[in-house]
């Protein structure tokens, strides 16, 4: 068994994939990545393109990852509803373990979500679970993808004899294109946007999530509690919530996000006013900042993701996690979450994607 630090990544073009990787080469460890399509990583060291639906034909692409030591998890496909769901996503996750199966993996390491709390896409918020959400709270009943992927996980552990660790973060923050998930992105859209056309940055979600006490995750945190839980024997075996270690209210840092973009904020009308509605011009409007600006022509529905942030602004109860498990065992890293949108808008400007 080798004794160099070998890590697969699964869902390497994502947010949590792609900051887990640059967290680890950081360290000294090689990197594997894995996605469906063949695409050329900075932070990878050897990338495989694998359909994890198919068992056959990744099983082949696998082959190539025979000497990993460690696996993150980071990865999830969509369907139409939540036994499709699971039945797809636990697929995936069993043909990523059988396809490197003869590989003297270690430890292997699962992104899920505060779903776990809440419940699927089919069910979601039509719970009342006591915050902040405990990592030893039971899973509520029906279909969840998140506890298909964990079944696959603990019986490919106890199968082959590694340890594993579940990672739950908030909504999770940093700089990516294409993800299916992006607040900060789309916030950043949204803002520049409203900038663009003199309207004024309305709050488009709940009056319990505007007023409500929450958190989110920083994408850097998270690959942070993954390196720290790969490496940490007391943390084998366990669930662990992953939030950037502050709480705040959207009346504040909505604000704070106006001020970065020097815009007015608008009166809130005690009611959501979804993004999918405000925003039902933005592709022509985008177009034309992209071309005053002189930006990186890249689609606005590329960017921003206004269902998933109309989702998650727009849940009637209070959303927080608390962090007993890792915290009691060593892991304090913090992380502002002001810095952690506004970082995002740094580099979304330098990179010429959001007008300065």
């Amino acid at each position: 068994m080798t004794d160099k630090n070998i890590a697969l990544i699964v869902g390497a073009t994502g947010l949590s994939g792609s900051y887990t990787a640059r967290e680890l080469k950081a360290h000294g460890w090689t990197v594997v990545t894995v996605s469906r399509s063949d695409v050329d990583l900075e932070w990878s060291d050897r990338h495989i393109a694998a359909d994890l639906t198919d068992a056959g034909t990744s099983a082949e692409a696998l082959k190539a990852a025979q000497d990993v030591t460690h696996v993150f998890y980071c990865t999830w496909a969509r369907q139409a509803n939540e036994d499709e769901n699971v039945r797809v996503n636990g697929l995936m996750a069993r043909n990523l373990f059988e396809g490197i199966a003869g590989a003297p993996v270690k430890h292997a390491a699962l992104v899920t979500g505060l779903k776990h709390y809440l419940g699927s896409f089919d069910d979601y918020a039509k719970v009342t679970p006591y915050t902040p959400f405990l990592e030893s709270s039971p899973r509520l009943p029906g279909p969840n993808f998140y506890y298909a992927q964990e079944d696959v996980l603990f019986e490919m552990a106890e199968k082959h004899g590694f340890t594993w660790s579940v990672h739950r973060p908030h909504t999770m923050i940093g700089f990516t294109v294409g993800n299916y998930m992006n607040m900060a992105v789309t916030l950043a859209v949204y803002a520049s946007i409203c900038r663009h056309t003199g309207q004024k940055f309305l709050y488009p979600g709940s009056p319990e999530q505007y007023n409500a006490v929450t958190d989110v995750t920083d994408a850097r945190l998270l690959a942070k509690q993954f390196h720290w839980a790969a490496t940490t024997p007391e943390a084998a075996n366990t669930p662990f919530n992953t939030a950037n270690g502050d709480v705040f209210r959207w009346t504040w840092l909505w604000q704070q996000i106006a001020d970065y973009f020097g815009i007015e904020v608008a009166d809130y009308p005690g009611h959501p006013t979804p993004l999918e509605e405000q925003m039902k011009d933005a592709d022509g409007i985008w177009k034309e900042i992209v071309a005053k600006h002189g930006l990186q022509d890249i689609p606005v529905n590329r960017l921003a993701s206004w269902w998933h942030s109309d989702a998650d602004l727009g849940r009637e109860l209070e959303c927080f996690t608390d962090m007993t498990n890792s915290r009691k065992l060593g892991f304090t890293a913090y992380q502002s979450t002001r810095d952690s949108f506004t970082d995002v808008f740094d580099e979304l400007r330098a990179r010429k994607i959001i007008p300065a």
